[in-house]
């Protein structure tokens, strides 16, 4: 019935009947589900939450990427924080009004926030940027993350055919949630002046 990126993880609607087909395409086409993600992306300046209304089309200096273009399609994506952990990035929750191609990953490159581990948009700090050595050795642990770290966390709709309130989660892939965990231990080693976990 849909897609997501190549390489994000997470929920996924696969229709049984033409008929559900049929309705779901239109639901999509309407906006009308409620469809929300979870990024962990560069940067702790995204504070609190808010919306990206900018339009996206095809990048004209590189047809495998997306861009912000006053040429491009309308796209809005909602956006909360749900942690922080300076120096390095913040954990946060997107909900998508439309559904354009790679929208999340741009809007949040557009606003400074690139997802962690993203090959075409997520520009990761630099080692300068950060603090301290204990930073550094943490951030070159970070960027060796294989693919965008944003997962299809939640999906929300009424049954096709019932009519009925569905919805449906899934927690955050190992890989993931064990990026968090190596952030979250670089973060709390740091506040206590720790050193060498790195080996």
């Amino acid at each position: 019935v849909h897609r997501i990126d190549k390489e994000t993880s997470g929920t996924m609607i696969v229709a049984k009947t033409d008929v559900a087909h049929s309705r779901l395409v239109e639901m999509f086409a309407a906006h009308d589900l409620d469809r929300r993600y979870q990024a962990l992306v560069w940067g702790t300046s995204i504070k609190g939450g808010g919306i990206i209304d900018q339009p996206i089309g095809r990048a004209s200096f590189d047809r495998k990427r997306q861009a912000i273009t006053t040429k491009g399609r309308n796209a809005i994506t909602f956006w909360k924080t749900l942690r922080q952990f300076p120096p390095f990035g913040s954990h946060i929750e997107c909900r998508l009004e439309t559904g354009r191609t790679h929208q999340i990953r741009v809007h949040l490159a557009h606003i400074g926030h690139g997802v962690i581990g993203d090959p075409l948009y997520g520009r990761a700090p630099r080692a300068a940027q950060m603090p301290d050595n204990f930073a550094r050795n943490g951030l070159s642990q970070m960027r060796k993350f294989e693919r965008q770290a944003l997962h299809a966390a939640y999906l929300g709709f009424s049954h096709p055919v019932t009519g009925e309130a569905l919805s449906f989660e899934t927690p955050l892939p190992a890989d993931m949630a064990s990026l968090l965990e190596l952030i979250e231990g670089t973060v709390s080693a740091r506040a206590r002046g720790e050193t060498g976990i790195f080996g």
